[in-house]
Formats: C-alpha cells, structure tokens, sequence
C-alpha cells in the first residue's frame, strides 16, 4: 500500500512535472504560466518601488520646502508675530513655527521675465521649519541672514533666465494699490546662490531675507504669515485650525493637503490599483497554469490508475498535481521577485540612461514636482507579492487536481 501523504506525493508530482516535459506543447504552456506570473511579479514590485520612491521625495523634498501649514495675514501685516510664533510653537503637535514674508513678482534679465514667488525668511528660524538648506551651499544660505537685497534662486529658473551667481537682476512688483494698468516698480538685488530641488518648485520659488522682503513688499516690520512644522504630518490641518483660531488677527489657514495633498491621494491610488492590476495579470497566467494541469491529467490518466490500484487514496492524487501546478507558480513567483528586485534597486539609473540614450524627459520638473523616476524597494513588498501571486497560482491548481483525484481506475484500465 503506498502512503498517499508527506514525501510520496511530492516525488510523484515533480516527477510528473519533469515528465510533461516530453510534451512540447504543455510545455510550451507550461513556461508561459512561468513567464506570466514572473511578469506580474516583476511588475508589481517596480511600480510599488517606483510609488515608494514617489512617496520618499514628497516627503523628502517637496515638503522639506513647501510648509506643513501656515497662517497668512489676509488684509494688514502681522506686526505681533513674535506672540504667534510663541503661540504656534505652545501648541501640542508642532515641532517649530518661523515668519515670513511672500512676494509676487517677476524676475527680468534682459528681455527674458519669469514670474516667481520670493519668500523672505529668517534663516536661524528657518531652519527650523524648513529643509532648504539641505538643497544649497552653506554661503547661499548664510547670504540670506544679510539685511540686503541678496536673492537665492532655483538652478532651473537661474537656467531660464541665465542668470549666474554674483549677477544682479530686476524684481518687478506692482504698484501698492494700484491697478493692473497702473504700471510696476522695480528693485535690482543680487543672486548670491542657488537651490537645487530637482522640480517644479526650482522653477517658481526663490529666497531672500526676512528685513529685506519685508521693505520691498512695505511691510515694516510686519510680516505676511507664519508657517509651522508639524511633528505628524497627518495632524497639520487640525493643528493649523487650533492655532488660527485662537489669533485676533484676520488670517487665512492652510495645510500641505490643500496644496499638495492630491499627490499623496494619487500615490495611494496607483498603489491600490497596481495589487488589483497584479492579481489579474496572475490570473491570466494561473489559467495557463490550470490548462497544462488538464492536459496533463489527460495523458497521466494510465499512471493516475496504477496508483490508485497501488492504494493511493485520492487525497494523494490531488497533493501530487497540486504540487505541479505549486511548483510552476513558486518559479514563477522566484524569477519574478529576483527579477523585480534587481530591477527596482537600479530603476533610478536606468532611466536616467534611457532618458540620456534617447534624449527624452519621462518627468518634465514643468509639470512633476520631480523631474526623476525615484524608486525605493521594500523588502514587505516583495515578500507580501511573492506571497499573493503564489497564492493565487496555488489557487488555480486546485480545479484540475480534483479532477484527478476523481478519476475512476477500472474505467481507465
């Protein structure tokens, strides 16, 4: 009597794969089940990469720059701002607070203008609430501790409007009060460094002093708001709104899920749709996986026979084709994940040598708020789609082998 359990049904179902070999044509579906779930594997695990990487320079770059929150002054100046930093900074959850002040204008260097947003900050309170720094030299960033018309720009908006640094260049604002007829001042200061973010904000944000800011916008010593930096980036709306709403002072509350939270919904999105994309790309290929199952039943029905004669229950006869159906999503699943793997860990360099080879952007910095293809690859994600796509192969090998198991030995002898 043969034990239908442990080893035996393992040795019978990779003899029974290794044997189908001898078959071209079930081989032949065979290896596309192996190729169709390696695709999606590898698939699945770049664009998880890829989305992780996404989701690393937002938090990373984007809002490194961009505030968590801020409180903006709606008609007047704040001239008590000193008393609502101390405010924002009393208040659980906030890391720091920093004033600054925002101008909007345009830079002019010859006949080339780009409009930009001149955020006048405090570097020593600055730093606290904002990254910049880690985006430009050490002078640059000193530079803006002068009470002087110092401006450090982005590199890409320098490029535009070629610029270099020690050049001097035109600020041109509108007239207080004025109309949009009513012409423009202009204010010459000197480009005394540059910030490289790699994107959009490169284009449209450029730095210069707290004091100076404020005398080109006339503001005395006010300012136009006060940014905070959160300890959890979740909990800026809400803290923004117990902040705000304690102030005598009209203001205007905003938070980085206004401005920039649509690109983290989007994130999440493509992530959520990427695991349904996968399962069905899988799917497709456990279907490949259940035909070479039948096929297979189909001509092992003498041996299925013999063992069942032999005393092989039929539990026996569906662990051995499941393990057949196992082992062929397992190298599937294998392939896939190396493959994936390798691929996601150099993904920023080969589309950085693609785009060379051909002289494309993929990411333009007009558009993205990166102009590069980031990917940063987890271990979890690996294992956690190894797992489902083996799961689901597993899944498909089940139908076929109890149809084996079903097969009756007198009617086939």
């Amino acid at each position: 009597m043969l034990n239908s359990k442990g080893p035996l049904a393992l040795q019978i179902g990779w003899r029974f794969l290794r044997a189908r070999n001898n078959n071209r044509f079930v081989s032949f579906i065979s290896l596309s089940s192996v190729v169709g779930v390696a695709l999606g594997v590898t698939v699945l695990i770049l664009v998880l990469s890829a989305m992780n990487g996404f989701e690393r320079e937002l938090k990373d770059r984007l809002l490194a720059v961009v505030p968590h929150a801020e409180m903006t002054a709606i008609d007047t100046p704040i001239v008590d701002w000193p008393a609502m930093v101390q405010s924002a900074e009393a208040e659980p959850g906030v890391a720091a607070a920093a004033p600054f002040v925002l101008i909007e204008g345009m830079l002019q260097k010859g006949d080339t203008m780009k409009p930009v947003a001149l955020r006048g900050v405090l570097p020593k309170w600055e730093k606290d609430v904002s990254d910049a720094h880690r985006f430009m030299s050490d002078s640059a960033w000193n530079s803006l501790s002068d009470n002087q018309p110092n401006l450090v720009l982005g590199k890409a908006l320098a490029t535009q409007l070629g610029v270099e640094v020690g050049d001097r260049i035109s600020l041109l604002l509108p007239r207080a009060g004025a109309g949009p007829l009513a012409g423009y001042r202009t204010r010459h200061l000197t480009i005394t460094g540059l910030f490289d973010l790699g994107g959009e904000i490169d284009r449209t944000v450029a730095f210069t002093n707290l004091a100076a800011a404020a005398e080109l916008a006339g503001m005395g010593d006010g300012v136009s708001g006060v940014r905070i930096r959160a300890d959890n980036l979740f909990e800026a709306p809400q803290l923004i709104r117990n902040i705000g709403f304690a102030q005598h002072h009209p203001l205007y509350l905003t938070d980085w899920t206004r401005t920039q939270g649509h690109l983290y919904s989007d994130i999440q999105l493509i992530r959520t749709l990427t695991y349904l994309v996968l399962v069905l790309v899988v799917a497709v290929a456990s279907f490949n996986i259940i035909c070479s199952l039948v096929m297979s039943v189909r001509d092992k029905q003498a041996e299925i026979a013999i063992l069942r004669t032999m005393g092989m229950g039929r539990r026996g006869i569906l662990q051995s084709f499941m393990v057949q159906g196992a082992l062929t999503g397992l190298l599937g699943c294998l392939i896939g994940a190396a493959l994936g793997s390798i691929l996601a860990w150099k993904l920023s360099d080969l589309m950085a040598a693609l785009e060379r080879l051909f002289g494309i952007r993929f990411l333009s910095g007009d558009i993205y708020f990166i102009d590069f293809l980031p990917s940063e690859l987890h271990w979890q994600d690996v294992a956690s789609v190894s797992l489902l796509a083996f799961a689901v192969t597993l899944v498909a090998t089940w139908y076929p082998a109890w149809q084996a198991s079903r097969l009756q030995p007198a009617q086939v002898l």
